[in-house]
């Protein structure tokens, strides 16, 4: 048997949450973007979910932003940090909270009508594994909704902090968290057997007035390094007062602020189920494509 791929310290990560849950409410404005655009795919999809899974749900704003949308009658909120799940979800329709990790699902098989991640995927070492483990607790034609950090994302601060790094200390260690590439999440849908998978991007641009409220949002957010190759010890202050100047000698705009951007990668696929539209076979066409060309 193969060693399991680890590239990120989930126990570190649920620290992480649970540090950051008191005081998660001025930080949440992605969290709470990202739902809302989520909720929004939600209605234009003509069904109804009675149970659907909150997976990565944190404190609640996917709930919130679904609440009385998409026709889900119960939602159950999962997370690995405790402190996460009691957290008041206010706006939120109230649904059963299981402190679990998305790396090991604790469901039956074909539990759920919707499985929905807001934000919380890109933090998952077995992607292909945990796409597989979503479509297993799904019903057959079951929905599959994610929204997860994409490549692009925080590229500025990657880039800063490595060439201050260079620059002070003499080497690079992993800062930011690799994020998957929206053509490769498409292919691992499929390989998940998911069914009519989509996968796109947009991107968020926030913008900041100092590069260093940036790095206290994400610690705020606990969205901060949890990759198992970092350094051990904090930045230098040396280090990171260059990363701040490289961050603005590289990106800032007229105004002296500086960008942060976040890939927003959305997947959308099914459950296996007879009655879905499947593709032509080859050969199989009734109309000539000389005579649709007119030749």
């Amino acid at each position: 048997m193969t060693d399991p791929i680890r590239i990120f310290d989930r126990a570190l990560l649920r620290q992480r949450r649970d540090r950051a849950a008191p005081g998660l409410a001025g930080f949440d404005f992605l969290f709470r973007e990202t739902a809302a655009r989520l909720a929004d795919r939600l209605d234009d999809i003509t069904r109804t979910f009675p149970l659907a899974l909150d997976l990565g749900c944190r404190g609640g704003e996917l709930a919130a932003a679904v609440a009385g949308h998409g026709g889900i009658e119960t939602l159950v909120a999962c997370d690995p940090s405790a402190r996460m799940l009691a957290l008041d979800r206010a706006g939120g329709a109230p649904g059963p909270r299981v402190a679990a990790d998305a790396e090991a699902l604790p469901f039956a098989d074909h539990s759920f009508d919707a499985v929905l991640s807001n934000f919380d995927l890109h933090w998952v070492n077995d992607l292909p594994g945990a796409l597989v483990q979503a479509r297993r607790v799904l019903k057959p034609d079951g929905l599959f909704l994610a929204v997860m950090a994409g490549g692009a994302t925080l590229h500025e601060l990657r880039r800063a902090l490595s060439e201050a790094e260079e620059a002070v200390d003499g080497g690079v260690s992993p800062r930011v968290s690799p994020f998957a590439d929206v053509r490769d999440v498409g292919n691992l849908l499929q390989r998940a057997g998911f069914a009519l998978p989509v996968a796109d991007s947009e991107t968020v641009t926030v913008s900041y007035g100092d590069p260093l409220r940036l790095m206290a949002d994400l610690r705020g957010m606990g969205e901060s390094n949890a990759v198992i190759a970092r350094r051990r010890r904090p930045l230098r202050r040396e280090t990171l007062l260059t990363a701040a100047a490289r961050y603005r000698d590289l990106f800032a705009g007229a105004d002296g602020r500086v960008p942060a951007t976040f890939e927003l990668v959305t997947l959308t696929a099914w459950a296996p189920h007879p009655s879905q539209q499947r593709p032509l076979a080859p050969g199989s066409g009734a109309v000539d494509l000389g005579d649709a060309l007119g030749d």
